[in-house]
């Protein structure tokens, strides 16, 4: 148990965070400071918050643990702002989606006294704000955890115990191995399923009140906030790049069998999307 956690600018993950820490008993207190002061006039309502600051610097006096769970593109600029007000010896940890420059510019600003170990819960949702926060989001996700050659051992474990009380199943990746994983497994879907439903806005829109659960599970994340994606796929672009210049290749190969009536092809290429999907591990 951590005598105090601090998470700054919760949202979705952030309150989970928060409300998870308080359900498993994993901090004796927990303060919140959120950006706007009418976030902060409700969240000092909520059973799952001990405490309300009005700046960064004062939520994360005393406190051994931060979560900060801004945008990605917020990330840096708050550590750079708490740094020299942190407790020696914290641990400051994120949720961002991207990593490789998080994590080196965030080492780079904590210093010596305090340790930066990011990290990444594979826990989203299309919905937003820490209004939509459930104590179980975290619960047999998985958590990638990002720490740098140089980090701080104890850090890093203090990290690993967190996001594992938190419910998660925590992966140990460097921060350019998780962002090329990313890439792939989470950034890739949310612009294929983005870019389907702007392809089907250009037909007839009636055509949507007849969709069934394929094209409505296939598009569901494509309710994001684009705003935040936006952020996400700035900081990560090259990685996003490559896998959409690998997914045209595939794509392109799918279009040339089903041209070319290659109908062996065609169902090779079915087949193995198929084994690959059913080999997902249950969530629940």
């Amino acid at each position: 148990m951590a005598p105090q956690l601090t998470i700054l600018a919760p949202g979705l993950l952030g309150g989970s965070v928060a409300r998870a820490a308080r359900a498993r008993g994993l901090a004796s207190r927990i303060v919140i400071w959120a950006r706007r002061p009418e976030v902060r006039l409700k969240l000092r309502e909520q059973p799952w918050c001990d405490a309300v600051a009005d700046t960064p610097t004062d939520a994360v006096r005393g406190s051994g643990i931060v979560v900060i769970a801004a945008p990605v593109n917020q990330i840096v600029a708050l550590i750079q702002q708490i740094a020299p007000h942190l407790t020696p010896g914290a641990v400051v940890t994120d949720v961002g989606s991207v990593k490789g420059e998080i994590s080196r510019l965030g080492h780079a600003a904590i210093g010596k006294q305090a340790h930066f170990v990011g990290a990444h819960p594979m826990a989203g949702s299309e919905k937003t704000g820490w209004e939509n926060s459930t104590a179980e989001l975290f619960e047999r996700r998985p958590c990638f955890v990002t720490p740098l050659p140089e980090s701080n051992p104890g850090a890093v474990e203090t990290i690993v115990r967190f996001w594992n009380g938190l419910g998660a199943e925590v992966v140990t990746v460097t921060p350019d191995a998780h962002d090329e994983i990313a890439a792939h497994i989470s950034h890739l879907p949310q612009v294929l399923a983005s870019t389907l439903c702007a392809l089907l806005a250009g037909k007839d829109l009636t055509w949507r009140n007849h969709a069934g659960g394929g094209l409505r599970d296939t598009t569901r994340i494509a309710g994001s906030d684009p705003l935040l994606w936006r952020t996400i796929l700035e900081q990560n672009r090259d990685e996003v790049l490559r896998a959409l210049r690998k997914y045209q290749d595939e794509l392109q190969a799918f279009h040339s069998a089903l041209s070319n009536r290659d109908w062996l092809d065609v169902i090779a290429r079915l087949e193995r999307g198929k084994a690959y999907r059913d080999q997902f591990r249950p969530l629940t």
